[in-house]
C-alpha cells in the first residue's frame, strides 16, 4: 500500500509576552550585593553569621570559598573582577 501525505496545517503563533531583557554583568559592572544576598551566601556556605558585620561576614565568606579575606584592603583596585563583593569593595 502507497503511503499517502498528510498536509501540514500551519501552526497559529500565541501571543507570548516578552521577557524583559536581563541585565548584562560585566566585571567592574556588577551589582553590589544586600546584606540579606550576602547573609543567604553564608548560610548556603555553612556560614553561621549571628550578629557579624558585613565586613567580617563578607570576609568568611571569601576565606570559605577559598579568597583571601580582602574586602575593604583594596585601595581601589582589585585583580579578583570576578569577586561578587567587587562593587562595595571598591566603594570603600
Amino acid at each position: 500500500m502507497p503511503a499517502t501525505k498528510v498536509a501540514k496545517k500551519p501552526v497559529k503563533k500565541k501571543h507570548i509576552a516578552k521577557k524583559p531583557a536581563a541585565k548584562k554583568l560585566t566585571a567592574g559592572k556588577s551589582k553590589r550585593m544586600t546584606l540579606p544576598e550576602i547573609r543567604m551566601k553564608a548560610q548556603y556556605l555553612g556560614i553561621d553569621y549571628g550578629k557579624m558585620k558585613k565586613p567580617e561576614l563578607i570576609h568568611s565568606i571569601q576565606v570559605a570559598e577559598g579568597y583571601s579575606p580582602c574586602f575593604g584592603t583594596s585601595g581601589g583596585h582589585c585583580d579578583y573582577t570576578d569577586c561578587c563583593f567587587i562593587q562595595d569593595c571598591l566603594k570603600k
